[in-house]
């Protein structure tokens, strides 16, 4: 066998498993409580797909004899965060949510939701990832002032389930500027848990 021919021994530990959940809110100092089913925002399928992507940019680009991507003259400009993913959960709150900017009114036997015009600071709100580890611990994404940016998109299918692909972008408040929209949590299992 190979020099290199291994892998680390908390390999197994450090699996993420299963597809996880999407909550509305989530307590990390008592992260193994069982969330209660009014706080599971979607239903998914297909998993979901948390990114958080720099942006930079070379100060540099045009100055004669700089070779691109001198790390001096990079500047770190914005993240770009969000979470994508497939919900097969259809109901009012769950439609006006994936339209960003809406309005639920309520008639007899019925619920109507129409896009708004305007955006309000109420649209945005913290999502939450949490999704099971091997070792028995958890990972968590936070994406905050999270809003969905890809709007309602609903396909159906002969003989199967309707989906609605969401996209989620967190953003940057005015009042907490240094506060980017994704926090990441790696979360040790409960004492006495000894993961797989």
């Amino acid at each position: 066998m190979g020099v290199f021919t291994l892998v680390s021994e908390d390999a197994f530990d450090e699996l993420q498993l299963d597809a996880g959940v999407l909550l509305s809110t989530f307590d990390i100092t008592n992260p193994y409580t069982t969330p209660a089913s009014a706080n599971i925002i979607a239903t998914t399928t297909g998993g979901i797909n948390p990114t958080c992507v720099p942006s930079y940019e070379d100060l540099a680009e045009d100055v004669d004899n700089v070779p691109n991507n001198m790390k001096e003259f990079k500047k770190l400009s914005g993240w770009e965060c969000g979470m994508g993913f497939s919900s097969i959960k259809f109901n009012a709150e769950n439609i006006a949510w994936s339209l960003g900017a809406s309005e639920t009114t309520t008639g007899t036997g019925y619920k109507k939701i129409v896009p708004r015009r305007d955006l309000k600071q109420a649209d945005f709100q913290d999502i939450w990832w949490v999704g099971d580890k091997a070792n028995g611990g958890a990972v968590a994404i936070k994406l905050i002032n999270a809003l969905s940016t890809g709007g309602l998109n609903i396909q159906t299918t002969k003989n199967g389930k309707g989906t609605n692909a969401i996209t989620l972008t967190g953003h940057v408040s005015i009042k907490d500027q240094d506060t980017m929209p994704m926090e990441f949590y790696d979360i040790d299992p409960p004492t006495g848990t000894t993961g797989h």
